[in-house]
């Protein structure tokens, strides 16, 4: 497109498109009609009315031609002063200057129609006193002053007009803006209502504004209310699931409890706890953070809780680095869980593991690196995916998950507005996990 180099200068928000949208037209107007005013009318009516005194002082001049002398000159015009509302004087001692303001624009076309209607003008002042004229002709006795009203040759300048015409459209401009703020403030509502719903915060929205808002407002509320439904659903089936798939299990180890060890209840044992994880770990992706209220806590302290815990657990884990302090709303046990998923993947993979915290005003990035194998580019996306496992690039020795500890930690991330990008670890070498909530 042409004009793409304009997108660099346009506002960003609603507010500023909307301001813009409104304000350009009624400058355009503004100028337009302005413009046009002053040039079609009164300069139009300058050159009309000056030509009604370039008729009167050619026929004065033409009389002082036909005077023998100057003192008869001055005895012929004595009786025009009044008539004509002029004064004169001839001879002249003091030979005036041309003047005349830069934005006098009936006054230049009034200038131009007396110098093409009369021949000898030598000056005219137009700026000494503005509500008179003053020119200065040259005569066969010398230069001959004439002075008469400036409203004799031109309408006043449209000074008035044009302030008018300036208050008048910031007034409307103002109503207008009001106006606007109350016809896009639902719009922001409902920006906001979906921007925490994308959080995982259901805050208070009800529809209002124009049809077509409401419209959307009522749309996102059945959405929102699907969604949540989907996830009670899915959260009382798979509890149910789990109480109902426990006792046979239960019934399993306890069996296999009482039977003699060998190899085949070693590997029957093995088999319920392999169960037994895969269980936990799809009961932990699907419950997520439901039920669990955000909190304004310091992540900190929870990055802490989870290196402490893998090293309880006798995992080589440290926290290296923390760039910037405060406070983020957030959900303390989700995180802790997304956490402990990403060290946990992190030291079944390879040897040991960092973690690093940086806070900024809009950001929460939390780094968890490693020294295994890592991951191929081409297969990030897919190991983002549920179930989803990379055993042919992976460290076979170190032991196999269910494929969900990165799902639960990305799903956990967009429940805080965030996402997990994975890449490589510049130290270590292995894999790095970076976590990524927004403030």
């Amino acid at each position: 497109m042409t004009f793409k180099w304009l997108k660099s200068y346009m506002p960003r928000s609603l507010y500023g498109r909307a301001a813009l949208i409104l304000i350009v037209p009624i400058v355009t107007i503004q100028l337009v009609v302005s413009i046009v005013f002053v040039q079609r009318f009164y300069e139009d009516v300058t050159r009309q009315m000056t030509r009604n005194v370039v008729l009167e002082l050619s026929y004065l001049l033409r009389q002082i031609d036909k005077a023998p002398d100057v003192d008869t000159a001055v005895k012929i015009l004595e009786p025009f002063r009044e008539p004509f509302a002029m004064e004169f004087v001839l001879p002249t001692q003091i030979l005036g200057q041309e003047k005349r303001a830069l934005f006098d624009l009936s006054g230049r076309a009034m200038i131009d129609t007396l110098r093409s209607g009369i021949q000898g003008i030598r000056a005219v002042d137009l700026l000494t006193n503005g509500d008179v004229v003053h020119l200065w002709i040259e005569t066969r006795f010398g230069e001959m002053e004439v002075e008469f009203d400036r409203l004799r040759v031109s309408a006043r300048n449209p000074h008035q007009l044009l302030v008018l015409m300036a208050a008048t459209g910031v007034l409307m401009t103002i109503i207008a803006f009001l106006f606007l703020r109350n016809q896009l403030r639902p719009i922001k509502r409902l920006a906001r209502a979906a921007e925490a719903f994308g959080k995982g915060h259901v805050a208070p929205y009800s529809p209002s504004g124009a049809t077509e808002v409401r419209a959307a407002g009522g749309a996102f509320l059945s959405m929102r209310s699907r969604i949540e439904r989907q996830i009670e659903q899915r959260t009382m089936m798979l509890s149910g699931v789990s109480h109902d798939l426990r006792t046979p299990l239960t019934r399993l180890k306890l069996g296999l409890s009482m039977m003699d060890e060998n190899d085949e209840v070693a590997a029957l044992e093995q088999d319920v706890a392999d169960m037994e994880g895969l269980l936990d770990g799809f009961l932990a992706f699907a419950r997520g953070d439901a039920g669990e209220e955000q909190e304004n806590r310091d992540p900190v302290l929870l990055v802490r809780q989870a290196v402490a815990n893998a090293r309880r657990a006798g995992k080589d884990v440290e926290l290296i680095t923390i760039n910037g302090s405060g406070k983020v709303m957030l959900r303390p046990k989700a995180l802790l869980r997304a956490l402990e998923n990403l060290i946990g993947n992190a030291v079944r993979y390879g040897n040991r593991a960092e973690v690093s915290v940086s806070l900024s005003e809009k950001v929460l990035k939390i780094s968890v690196e490693d020294d295994g194998p890592g991951i191929a580019p081409d297969d990030r996306e897919e190991a983002l995916k549920p179930f989803s496992r990379l055993e042919p690039a992976r460290n076979q020795n170190k032991g196999s998950g269910v494929g969900l500890g990165l799902s639960i930690a990305i799903d956990i991330a967009r429940a805080h507005g965030g996402t997990l990008r994975l890449g490589e670890s510049e130290k270590l070498g292995g894999l790095q996990v970076d976590l990524v909530l927004a403030r």
